[in-house]
């Protein structure tokens, strides 16, 4: 039998023909087994839960997929631009984008994979209401309204595409970002303002000093939290700092978890600041906006691209009031521009997890 239908067999088996509306009121009381990369003996790879989203998160488990096959990612329900936020005022769903672009990351590299990869991320173009709207939101969305439940849903997806790991949201309530910002109104530089939204966050010309949700105390998912306490090692971040990364650690029963968790904690750094969100900040300034968002959560490793640390006595002052050490490691691309290179940052993970992990090479 092949792979592919292998995979589709194995949809039938998770929801069978005519028989959805069972299969919300069922409410999945047992989630689909996702199989991982590379299949390896029982114990001989790390559980490993990346928290973040965007392009950033996507980096990250394009990387972890390539060492470990047992990889979760948690992924933040704030944005409000877009195909997701239409979808998100149209429909009260939670924002679909960054959950779509996390199961595409995931996605493997055969054949099957990178099909399925460009068709949830192909959008769209008309003169309509369909106009850019990704084809994975509008998927993900129906499974939710057909299925009455997130994380099923999430699951069935990434069965269908093969995904090496799975894809949970942080919270099943849709979640405003706030932002504190100075000089947001250029006309007014020492001002500060209240600033609402993800995308308008992303994109403020001024400067950040906080950020919180609204809710204030949004639920999480509870296979969130269980994820990061069973975990080996949870990997927070790169990406978008006040939008992306941040949100987690203000998530109350996330946060909680993170700092109560047995696991190792990485926090890999960003390649250079981003326009607007985080124009102007160094590396070790990274560190301590996290740090006053959250001020008991611990950290094992701050992982920094070389090129990218033009003081690393700062950075390791930084890390060391988190109580992390800093390891330097060529991640980035070859062609100049600020993102992570899947290879090079897999490689950093791999020596990471080998470096500094508590029972040998693995637990």
């Amino acid at each position: 039998m092949t792979d592919r239908a292998g995979r589709l067999r194995g949809l039938r088996r998770v929801v069978p023909e005519g028989r959805l509306g069972r299969a919300a009121e069922a409410r999945a009381s047992r989630p689909v087994e996702v199989r991982g990369a590379r299949p390896r003996r029982r114990g001989a790879q790390p559980k490993v839960v990346a928290l973040g989203g965007g392009m950033g998160l996507s980096a990250s488990l394009a990387a972890l997929r390539r060492i470990t096959g047992d990889l979760t990612a948690v992924v933040t329900v704030a944005d409000d631009g877009g195909s997701s936020g239409r979808l998100r005022d149209e429909l009260g769903v939670l924002p679909p984008g960054d959950l779509r672009k996390a199961l595409a990351a995931l996605c493997g590299d055969d054949d099957w994979g990178q099909t399925w990869a460009r068709v949830i991320q192909h959008r769209f173009q008309s003169q309509g209401d369909l106009h850019d709207h990704a084809v994975g939101n509008l998927l993900i969305v129906a499974l939710w309204e057909q299925l009455g439940n997130h994380v099923m849903a999430l699951d069935l997806v990434g069965r269908l595409l093969g995904a090496h790991g799975r894809v949970l949201p942080m919270s099943a309530v849709p979640l405003e970002l706030q932002a504190l910002v100075k000089g947001h109104d250029p006309a007014r530089p020492e001002d500060v303002d209240t600033v609402r939204g993800q995308a308008t966050v992303a994109l403020t010309p001024g400067e950040v000093q906080s950020v919180h949700l609204v809710p204030s105390d949004p639920p999480a998912v509870p296979e969130a939290v269980e994820a990061v306490l069973d975990a080996d090692w949870v990997v927070l971040g790169p990406g978008s700092w006040f939008s992306s990364v941040i949100p987690h650690l203000l998530v109350p029963e996330l946060l909680d978890a993170l700092t109560q968790t047995k696991a190792r904690r990485v926090l890999p750094l960003n390649l250079a600041p981003q326009p607007g969100e985080t124009e102007g900040f160094s590396p070790q300034r990274h560190l301590e906006v996290l740090g006053r968002h959250a001020p008991k959560l611990a950290l094992d490793v701050v992982l920094a691209d070389e090129a990218a640390v033009p003081d690393r006595d700062s950075l390791t002052e930084a890390a060391k009031r988190l109580g992390a050490a800093v390891e330097l490691a060529p991640v980035a691309r070859t062609d100049g521009t600020p993102r992570h290179d899947p290879e090079l940052l897999a490689a950093a993970y791999d020596r990471i997890f080998r470096m500094h992990g508590r029972i040998g090479p693995w637990r």
